[in-house]
């Protein structure tokens, strides 16, 4: 059969079965090699080695036809598991091991467009097409039209196949897949090998160059004319105004100081954005990095005469998370809610934990607009949310689907003295999206509006992840 491969190792069911006729230096080790280099096995080559082995002395001899008739019943009963599709332990093993998803398709007919069936799929596989329970047909797991020809080639054409695939979901990934045909299996059906192998980072890496470029040139061309215009204002009639001099430079620092914080933000976008599809191991307590946010934005807040009002749990809320990332999340939302909010106005900010998805995404301000702008792949965990509230202008429900755009503004509304990039927002989704959260907007014009990100709870991910990984390879009848 196809998927025996051409050397097949000596062991029995309960491990390396090296007796002893096969522990005696070199010339074991030279037996095994000829065997492993032969594939075809039968009595005569295994006395031979056993002879070789042991000796060629009266008693070594029968301990050498005994030994040979083992390792041929042995050696046959591998080559009939691997041929029922049932590879012996050291075969799952190094198919668990593989970092690229593996799997192994059967079908009998090429009309039947349902018959296409996983008989064998390794862990990475079930991670990337989230098979939790045992698999079945491969239309369930992918759908993409293009992959399932190309495993049509390979089943019935005998031709390899290649195909780009995208898991689709909050974090899309892409995979080249690789079809491979292997031939008839015991009961007659054809087998295809699929590998996938991903090349989302080298995708993320050009698209990330393009927007990089794209965004840095369409928004530093105002900046950089506005400063350019005033370099030849002050070279002009303006050498010798001290005041029209100094009000110039004012405005010249200004822009060069929206340019370095553009820089900034686009290189903190097109970082995550890189890093997007790989979710953070570390944890952070919420609690205490939002209070740390909340301390540094407080003197800010009330120089603005805004107040700023805080309700946070007193035991820790340990999420998995990347404490800058998280911190950037608050900074964000906080600061975009100080941006908008008037003078004499206030600003809440509230962390709850132990969260269900759809509790964490639930509606808090009663009467008004409300859309997920970014809803996670969520399984039964548990999440902690921040939610800042602020009382500025609010906005209209056509405006919420364009929040998390880069450079998008309201128009009309203005954002007080301090000028922001247009970045924040994008950046939270981003981050959010990274850390396998969500975030949802209400806003109502003239009661402000409500941002809330939820982060998944480190106990609830952990045990979710220690699910998933906790079945090998499967093999099905």
């Amino acid at each position: 059969m196809s998927l025996t491969p051409p050397a097949l190792p000596l062991r029995s069911r309960r491990g390396f079965a090296a007796g002893p006729a096969l522990t005696t230096g070199a010339a074991g080790v030279a037996a095994v090699l000829l065997l492993g280099l032969v594939g075809e096995v039968n009595g005569l080559l295994l006395l031979l080695m056993a002879a070789l082995i042991g000796g060629v002395s009266g008693v070594q001899a029968v301990r050498a036809r005994r030994e040979a008739a083992r390792l041929e019943a042995e050696v046959a009963g591998t080559h009939a598991e691997v041929a029922a599709g049932e590879p012996s332990l050291p075969y799952t093993a190094v198919i668990n091991a593989l970092p690229d998803p593996v799997l192994v398709v059967s079908a009998l007919e090429p009309d039947d467009l349902t018959g296409r069936r996983i008989v064998m799929i390794n862990i990475a596989a079930r991670e990337v097409l989230k098979i939790h329970r045992e698999p079945g047909l491969l239309v369930t797991a992918i759908r993409d039209p293009d992959v399932l020809e190309a495993v049509d080639e390979a089943l019935f054409g005998g031709l390899d196949g290649e195909a780009i695939f995208h898991t689709g979901g909050a974090q899309e990934r892409i995979f080249r897949i690789y079809a491979r045909p292997l031939g008839l299996g015991a009961d007659g059906g054809r087998l295809a090998l699929l590998v996938l192998h991903d090349e989302t980072d080298i995708r993320r890496v050009e698209r990330m160059r393009a927007d990089f470029l794209a965004n840095a040139s369409h928004e530093l061309r105002t900046p950089l004319a506005s400063l350019s215009g005033f370099i030849e204002t002050l070279r002009g009639h303006a050498r010798t105004d001290e005041g029209a001099r100094e009000k110039f430079l004012g405005i010249m620092q200004t822009q060069a100081e929206r340019m370095s914080r553009l820089i900034d933000d686009l290189m903190s976008l097109s970082r995550i954005e890189l890093n997007e599809h790989v979710s953070p191991q570390d944890q952070v307590d919420l609690a205490t990095a939002v209070h740390d946010v909340i301390d540094a934005l407080t003197p800010i807040a009330r120089d603005r005469g805004v107040t700023l009002e805080a309700e946070l749990p007193d035991e820790s809320v340990v999420a998995v998370g990347d404490r800058d990332q998280v911190i950037q999340v608050a900074q964000n939302l906080v600061d975009n809610a100080l941006k908008y909010s008037p003078s004499g106005g206030a600003l809440r900010v509230r962390v709850v934990t132990g969260l269900t998805a759809e509790a964490a995404a639930a509606a808090r301000m009663e009467g008004a607009a409300r859309m997920s702008l970014l809803t996670p792949d969520h399984g039964p965990e548990r999440y902690a949310a921040l939610s800042v509230s602020d009382s500025g202008p609010g906005l209209a429900r056509e405006h919420l689907p364009r929040l998390t755009e880069r450079f998008y503004r309201v128009e009309g509304q203005k954002s007080g003295d301090r000028l922001g990039t247009g970045l924040g927002l994008a950046i939270v989704k981003h981050i959010m999206n990274r850390h396998r959260g969500g975030l949802v907007v209400e806003s109502a014009p003239g009661r402000g509006a409500t941002f809330t990100a939820y982060f998944p709870l480190a106990g609830e991910a952990k045990a979710l992840a220690g699910a998933d990984k906790s079945s090998g390879v499967t093999k099905l009848s």
